[in-house]
Order: C-alpha cells, then structure tokens, then sequence
C-alpha cells in the first residue's frame, strides 16, 4: 500500500511536528497563562452538559 519511502517519510514527519508543537507551546506557555486563564472549567462544563445529554438519551431510551 505505501513503499517503505513514503512509511519513512511519515514516521520522520510525524516526530518533527510533535517535536515542533512541544517547543512552540513551550515558548507561548507563558502568554496563555494570562489570556486562557479559567478556560479549563469552559471544558469541565462543557463535558459536563455532553455526559448530562448522554445520560438523558440512556434514561429516554428505556
């Protein structure tokens, strides 16, 4: 399906990117300290009201 280049290819692309993405947010962690501050409980509501739908449609469903 994929020549053994294009698998080395992804691999290697794969690692850099990662690699990449940890430096970079490394250098803005300070800069979203300040402007994401209380976002993590955005997300906590957020998965809050997901798993109070998901409770409603097993509880309906029966």
């Amino acid at each position: 399906m994929f020549t053994p280049n294009q698998i080395i290819f992804a691999i290697a692309f794969i690692i850099v990117f990662v690699i990449a993405m940890i430096i970079m947010y490394g250098k803005d962690l300070k800069m979203h300290k300040v402007y994401y501050k209380g976002s993590l409980w955005v997300l906590l509501a957020f998965l809050l009201f997901i798993g109070t739908l998901f409770v409603i449609k097993i509880t309906l469903k029966n």
